[in-house]
This record gives C-alpha cells, sequence and structure tokens, in this order.
C-alpha cells in the first residue's frame, strides 16, 4: 500500500510559513508523501490567512483548487480563517478538517481520524493562552524561526488580534533549542518572526533585547535577521546592540502605516512620526548602509489628499530602503470598518501607484549607494532561467550563473553590475 499523500500551502505572514513547516515535517516523520499543492494528493492543508479580503478570497479558491485537483480529498483549513469564519468554511465543498491556532498543532491527529469509518471534521478553536513554536526547514537555506505570537495593540484595521489572541512568546531557552536544530540542519541564517516580536517575553522575566544578546553568545548560526518590529518597541539599546554584532544582520523592517499623525491616531498606531523618524536617524548613525523597509496603508478611512501629501512627504524625506504599500482593505469587527469617510477605491489605487512609485525610487537609490562594494551572498537553491539567487547582508539581491556548488554558501562578491529589475549580477 502507497503512502497516504500530503500537499501544503500556506497564505500571509512569515509565521504562517513556519508552522505549515513544522506541520509539514510531522506528516514526513510519519510516513506521508509530500506533494506540490499543484498536484494531486489524498490530503490538502491550506494555511490561512485574513489580513485582507483579497487573503480570505485566495483562500477560498485554494479550496476550490484542491477540491477540483481531487474531488476525493481530505481538506484541512488552518489558521486565522478558521478563527474568524469556522462554519462558512466547513461548509465549502471538500472540506473535511477546520482547525484554529492552537488546535492546527493537532492536525496530524486530526487527518488520520478523519481517514477513520466514523471520522468526521469540526471547527476547533484556539486556546488564547497557548504558544506552539514552529521553524520552517524546506529548500530555503534560511529559517524563520517563530518566537512570539499573538498581539495586545489592537489597531482599528487589524483583525490579528481577533484571530491569533493575546499577545504570548516562546522562552529563550526553547527559542536557542530550535535554532540549535536548525544549524543541525544545515541552515545558514534565521529570521525571528512572530506577530509583534519586539513584545517577547512580556509575560514572563525576559525581553526581546536578552533573546538577541543570548543568540550573539550562543547561537551556531551565522546570520541572524529580525523581521517586522514596532517602531515604539525598537529601542536605541536594540539598535546599537545590532551594529556591534557579528551574527546580526544590517536590516530592519519597521512598519510605518502612515506618515499623517491624525492618521497615525485613527489606526491606534503607538507612535507619532517624529518617533519613527528617530528609529531611522539612531540606525542611519550606527549603520549607514543598512536595509530598512517600512509598511504603509493608503485610503484608510478619513484619509484626505493633504493627509497623504504628508505620508508622501513624510517619506520622500527620510532615509528608508524601501516601502511595501498596501490599499486599507475593510475587516468586520474592527473600529475602522465603523468609521466615516471612507476612500474610493479609485483613489486607493491612485495613491498606492504613487507610494509604489517612490518606493521604488528609494530602493534603487539604497542599491546604487552599494554599487562598488563588496558584500558577502548567502545563495539560494532556486534556478531560475539559469540564475540563482542570494542576499547580502543588507538584504540585496543578487543572481549569478547557477552552480549548484554555491547552493547554501556564503561567498564575497562585489556589486558592479546591475540590471534593469534592480538586482546585481555577479
Amino acid at each position: 500500500m502507497e503512502p497516504r499523500s500530503i500537499a501544503f500551502h500556506h497564505f500571509g505572514c512569515k509565521v504562517n510559513f513556519a508552522e505549515a513547516s513544522s506541520l509539514s515535517r510531522q506528516f514526513k516523520e510519519n510516513g506521508f508523501s509530500l506533494k506540490d499543492f499543484r498536484e494531486v494528493a489524498d490530503v490538502y492543508v491550506i494555511s490561512t490567512c485574513v489580513v485582507t479580503a483579497v487573503a480570505e478570497k485566495k483562500c477560498r479558491a485554494a479550496i476550490r483548487q484542491a477540491h477540483h485537483l481531487n474531488p476525493e480529498a481530505k481538506i484541512a483549513v488552518i489558521g486565522c480563517f478558521p478563527e474568524l469564519m469556522p462554519d462558512e468554511l466547513a461548509k465549502m465543498e471538500g472540506v473535511s478538517l477546520v482547525l484554529g491556532h492552537s488546535a492546527k498543532f493537532s492536525l496530524f491527529e486530526e487527518v488520520n481520524r478523519i481517514f477513520e469509518p466514523s471520522g468526521y471534521g469540526h471547527p476547533v478553536l484556539h486556546d488564547p493562552n497557548d504558544f506552539v513554536s514552529s521553524w520552517s526547514f524546506g529548500d530555503r537555506t534560511r529559517s524563520f524561526i517563530k518566537i512570539q505570537d499573538g498581539c495586545d495593540y489592537y489597531c482599528s484595521y487589524c483583525t490579528i488580534p481577533l484571530a491569533r489572541g493575546h499577545s504570548r512568546s516562546d522562552t529563550i531557552a526553547n527559542v536557542i533549542h530550535n535554532v540549535n536544530q536548525a544549524a543541525q540542519a544545515g541552515v545558514k541564517e534565521i529570521v525571528l518572526t512572530g506577530v509583534n516580536i519586539g513584545d517577547f517575553g512580556r509575560n514572563r522575566d525576559e525581553t526581546f533585547f536578552d533573546l538577541v544578546r543570548e543568540l550573539e553568545k550562543g547561537s551556531p548560526i551565522k546570520r541572524i535577521r529580525v523581521s517586522s518590529i514596532e517602531p515604539d518597541l525598537l529601542n536605541d539599546k536594540i539598535i546599537e546592540f545590532i551594529a556591534s554584532s557579528e551574527k546580526f544582520m544590517p536590516h530592519f523592517h519597521i512598519p510605518l502605516q502612515s506618515g499623517s499623525d491624525k492618521i497615525l491616531k485613527l489606526m491606534k498606531r503607538k507612535y507619532s512620526r517624529e518617533l519613527f523618524s528617530s528609529r531611522i536617524r539612531k540606525i542611519r548613525e550606527h549603520l549607514p548602509l543598512a536595509c530598512i523597509a517600512t509598511d504603509v496603508i493608503v485610503g484608510f478611512p478619513g484619509e484626505t489628499e493633504a493627509d497623504f501629501g504628508e505620508t508622501l512627504d513624510f517619506i520622500r524625506g527620510i532615509d528608508l530602503s524601501y516601502a511595501h504599500v498596501f490599499s486599507y482593505s475593510k475587516r468586520e469587527n474592527t473600529l475602522a470598518a465603523g468609521m466615516d469617510e471612507p476612500v474610493q477605491d479609485k483613489i486607493k489605487k491612485y495613491r498606492s501607484e504613487a507610494l509604489h512609485q517612490l518606493s521604488e525610487e528609494k530602493k534603487s537609490a539604497f542599491y546604487h549607494q552599494n554599487k562598488g562594494l563588496t558584500k558577502s551572498v548567502l545563495f539560494e537553491s532556486d534556478n531560475s532561467g539559469g540564475f540563482m539567487h542570494g542576499f547580502t547582508e543588507n538584504y540585496i539581491k543578487v543572481k549569478t550563473p547557477y552552480d549548484e556548488n554555491l547552493v547554501n554558501q556564503i561567498v564575497s562578491v562585489k556589486l558592479d553590475v546591475m540590471d534593469k529589475e534592480l538586482c546585481f549580477i555577479v
């Protein structure tokens, strides 16, 4: 009898990716055959996201795709979407299992149960007091280490606290254990990830700063990156430590969301424009060539043309490397859903295009600033049109003709020739 096959597909953040990767390893270790999601499989697992309405739409489309590929397959829908709409998902054709955040970590047992003659699927929601650690490993050269989950910020546009529960985190000892496991698996670079990682250890006698210090001292991993961290939680002590570190990469992702103090207040963000810009200045003081990325939302309810102009001018005037731009998406059961003065879609589109253009200008300037310098690149395993890719310490993309011997190797290169898509060729 051939082993049962299973295919995973994840949407959304790197936390979802880390969790789905850990779950897939459990199935592989217990005899399941892992398939690509585009292939026929006995079980399909869809790790969902609800950050935007588009993300929800993609999740539904993935369910329909899996059912079309194999109408007899068992489909498990896990993560954020089940927390908000479990009954709706359970009614979709082909869905056998609906598991919320903590419940999804019993996925292996639940999948085996639904293959039993008396098996049936049912929604199981999260226990917000649980923290389950995860780390990713696959064909990548880096691993995403989940250190924290949930959020207590309750920004007015965000459903994450509703879907993932309150903020809780791993212990430093267990994070180091997971990092050591990743290192033993051959990983050369880790990314510390979570929903609000700066909140790490708040409910126990540990802090995010304590964690980065311990990883600097005891981690066998050569390269460590910090994923998105809130500006009010990224203090001078953390910045100065990363600047002096041999392991932490000069790479920051700090969400802005708006360059208008009026809109930041409506969003219930916990900082002002000035606090954000002070963090950028501090990083540039110590790390002039660090990559500093941000997130921006356009079209939030009440955002006037003048407010958007403030955002454009603010971003233009600070030393960012690039921005991820999102159009505001109305989410039910959030404070913003009931706000007046919604922004028309056509205006959101115009504002998004303007910010994307500014982001490309910033990114081009950042890349040109590094031209002619020698950097260390960790090459990945992809083969795209005969080229492989990798990233420098400060997250500049590099490509070179594919060479299997370079996979998962850190190589010193000179950044001289750049293509039209902002990628150095070496």
